[in-house]
């Protein structure tokens, strides 16, 4: 998933995980459940026998007139699914651009706002605050209500779409339009307030409607379940998720970095047993539960090696590539004051600084290259505007990083 820039904001479902959404018009924002281009041929067919299906799984006449009595398709969202951006990134650009300093920054004082709900949660369920807090982080830039004021979407036309006319998983979004329907029925939400990704998630840790009706709990006993608004029912749920779905361990951390020292192995073993077998901790400290188990990886050959816990398995539930899983568990780490790792990744180099991304994007948008914003967070339109400028000026590769190398080019004025 993709970060925003200020802006748009990334979808957690797997398929569809580097999407983002772009603008909405005046009159989206106006009328959203009737203001797209009149429904393609075969809409109101199929709508017309969907009913019967929707009303047979329980929801209400009431809700289906509400909803879908007038709605129009979506039909930009396949253009969002053909065309996803492409940026070819190493796995160190890919950290770095997602444990950047702004969400190191922002999420230290998104703790010190919620200190007493992360307190809660950690009572409650056992999921450490760094994991949450780097969860809410990328999947919403810490609830950034200009994201979902300004660039959100409708999720009902979306979903509509998708579950008219995408032939490869047709029945999921079936299911996810009636689990829409279904929390419009319990009262939790409306249809203008349900505003998401071109894919359907929605809130602070991107919530798709099935995570919504049958994993979302109401943790601020307001009398319904909402993603929206205070972050508590998010990251309330998003903890149980990580206990049910990932089988998430209470009091054990994701994992270290290690130094290797030769060994491999693709089994579990404690962290006793790879200690014997020469596995250390890259900072020299020792395991603090060596009875628990663990898997060594090293995701790059010469690059850093780490023990994975279950709870690294845990944030993969989430979002099933192993960069995010890495990416997020590390975060988590450096926001609560773990360091970077020790071991670089070959070729890799250091983070830009916050003020260092928001000097790039300032001269990016005076050279033309316009970057959505100049807050120092890292997206796809930031990623854009330096692959554009890479292009003009033949600085190779075009990869779209904003790299040292990206912001001297742009001190020189060339």
């Amino acid at each position: 998933m993709t970060p925003p820039d200020s802006r748009k904001m990334p979808t957690r479902r797997a398929l569809l995980r580097t999407g983002l959404v772009g603008g909405l018009s005046a009159s989206v924002l106006a009328d959203p459940l009737a203001a797209f281009a009149a429904a393609p041929a075969g809409f109101d067919q199929w709508r017309d026998r969907f009913r019967a299906h929707a009303l047979a799984k329980g929801v209400s006449e009431a809700t289906w007139i509400r909803v879908m009595g007038r709605i129009e398709p979506d039909m930009s969202v396949f253009k969002e699914l053909r065309d996803q951006p492409e940026f070819k990134e190493e796995l160190w650009q890919y950290i770095n651009r997602r444990v950047s300093d702004w969400r190191i920054v922002s999420g230290r004082e998104a703790l010190r706002k919620n200190e007493a709900l992360f307190a809660r949660i950690e009572r409650d369920f056992g999921v450490e605050r760094g994991t949450l807090l780097a969860l809410w982080g990328v999947e919403s830039a810490y609830g950034d209500p200009l994201v979902q004021k300004n660039h959100m979407r409708p999720v009902f036309p979306s979903l509509a779409a998708f579950a008219w006319n995408e032939p490869r998983r047709r029945v999921y979004w079936e299911s996810e339009l009636i689990n829409a329907l279904r929390i419009v029925d319990r009262g939790w939400s409306t249809p203008e307030e349900m505003q998401g990704s071109w894919a359907g998630a929605m809130g602070h840790t991107q919530w798709m409607p099935e995570v919504w009706l049958n994993v979302g709990i109401d943790y601020d006993h307001d009398g319904r379940v909402s993603p929206f608004g205070k972050p508590d029912d998010a990251l309330g749920s998003t903890a149980r998720y990580l206990v049910g779905r990932g089988k998430y361990h209470r009091g054990e951390h994701w994992g270290y970095e290690v130094r290797a020292n030769g060994a491999s192995s693709k089994g579990n073993r404690s962290y006793a047993t790879w200690e014997s077998a020469g596995v250390t901790r890259a900072d020299g400290k020792p395991y603090p539960q060596p009875k628990a188990s663990a898997q060594l990886w090293t995701p790059v050959p010469d690059g850093p090696s780490f023990l994975l816990g279950p709870n690294f398995y845990s944030v993969r539930s989430y979002n099933p590539a192993m960069s995010y899983a890495l990416a997020i568990c590390h975060l988590g780490d450096r926001i609560l004051g773990g360091p970077p790792f020790i071991q670089p990744f070959p070729g890799s180099e250091r983070a830009l600084t916050l003020a260092e991304v928001q000097e790039m994007q300032v001269r990016l948008t005076k050279a033309g290259f316009d970057t959505g914003g100049t807050d120092g967070r890292v997206g796809n339109d930031t990623m854009q505007a330096v692959r554009d400028y890479q292009t003009k000026t033949g600085l190779l590769p075009a990869d779209g990083y904003g790299s040292l190398k990206v912001l001297a080019r742009l001190r020189q004025g060339s």
